[in-house]
């Protein structure tokens, strides 16, 4: 599909219908280095409650992998009749940050929009993973549009943004404007990534927060510290103790959206969402956060970590919620991989 100028994209909230979620069957096992054997009964966990809700498209490695998840849902009591397979070779299962972006035209198609993925500028490792797009354009059957802006191909995660559907988008400069750490597009500017999201996924009004959370080695994904929950409520995360390394960065975001406003001109709403306790594993800091929750068409997953704060979290964003169920999943072995809930989840709008 050729893009025009007069071509109009939006890009749906989370929480509007899915035609499906996308997943990706775990299988790096570097990415939980001494700690993989516990990952695939975690994702079973997460299959069986989004495979209540909606199609779930699990891409695998190889044709024996299939059978080796059927047994594991079966183990575990979980349905497999709401579960498509794809067979693709990837390097990594977060499929966040390598699936297209997908938008609604003006008569309301979808299209996709695949940003081009460079391993977060960190990892080497990321050449199938960029095959992701292709692959998914001929099982979905929709049409793409490949973002090029001066005549360059545009690099960017799905856990960089987030949206409210209604032409407001969140990202953090950290993760986005800094050109001297992971650096995805060297050279944009604010305008430039402004002009990227108006011209492709129909944004008016970008918010900018400063920064991410400590261990996250995506340096700065807005979906562990800020997301919407509707279309003028932010929950942001906020660390209370005032000698930790999250509480100066969570104000500073806190007061940049004081006054702050949607593509509307209306006010945001932000709500205070709590942090767990700074969780470690060998040493190394790992970014837990509830803000890493997935919303599905029925159920809303939110990471927990055996913290006394995840029953406070729950109830928060089941409130915001009250007409899908709001289950929580165990992440603390997840999260040794750098990552839980949204970053390994995509969805596919209806």
């Amino acid at each position: 599909m050729k893009f025009s100028p007069a071509t109009s994209f939006r890009l749906p909230a989370e929480w509007e219908p899915h035609r499906s979620t996308i997943i990706c069957w775990p299988h790096q096992k570097e990415d939980w280095p001494g700690k993989f054997a516990p990952i695939p009964w975690v994702y079973v966990e997460i299959l069986k409650h989004l495979a209540q809700s909606e199609l779930v498209r699990v891409i695998v490695q190889a044709e024996q992998d299939v059978s080796r998840v059927h047994k594991l849902l079966e183990r575990a009591h979980g349905e497999i009749e709401n579960i498509e397979f794809i067979i693709a070779k990837t390097d990594r299962s977060w499929m966040r940050d390598t699936t297209p972006a997908f938008v609604k035209n003006q008569e309301g198609a979808t299209i996709g929009i695949p940003f081009q993925f460079n391993g977060w500028a960190k990892y080497s490792n990321w050449k199938k993973d960029r095959k992701i797009p292709q692959i998914l354009s001929k099982v979905l059957d929709v049409p793409f549009v490949p973002p090029i802006y001066q005549k360059h191909e545009f690099i960017l995660e799905g856990g960089a943004i987030d949206s409210n559907g209604q032409g407001t988008l969140l990202a953090t400069e950290e993760c986005l404007l800094d050109e001297q750490t992971q650096v995805r597009n060297a050279g944009f500017t604010r305008a430039d990534y402004e002009a990227v999201f108006r011209q492709y996924l129909g944004v008016q009004k970008t918010i900018w927060l400063k920064n991410g959370i400590a261990g996250d080695d995506t340096h700065g994904h807005i979906d562990d510290v800020c997301r919407f929950v509707n279309h003028n409520t932010l929950v942001l995360c906020r660390e209370k103790n005032t000698s930790e390394i999250n509480f100066s960065s969570t104000e500073k975001n806190f007061e940049r959206l004081q006054g702050t406003t949607l593509a509307d001109g209306s006010n945001v709403n932000v709500v205070s969402l709590p942090m767990p306790a700074p969780l470690y594993f060998e040493n190394l800091r790992l970014p837990a956060s509830y803000a890493n929750f997935y919303i599905a068409n029925t159920v809303v997953l939110v990471p927990t970590f055996n913290d006394p704060n995840d029953r406070q979290a729950l109830g928060m964003i089941s409130e915001f919620f009250p007409e899908r169920t709001v289950v929580g999943i165990h992440a603390t072995d997840l999260v040794w991989g750098l990552g839980t809930l949204h970053c390994l989840a995509h969805e596919e709008p209806a």
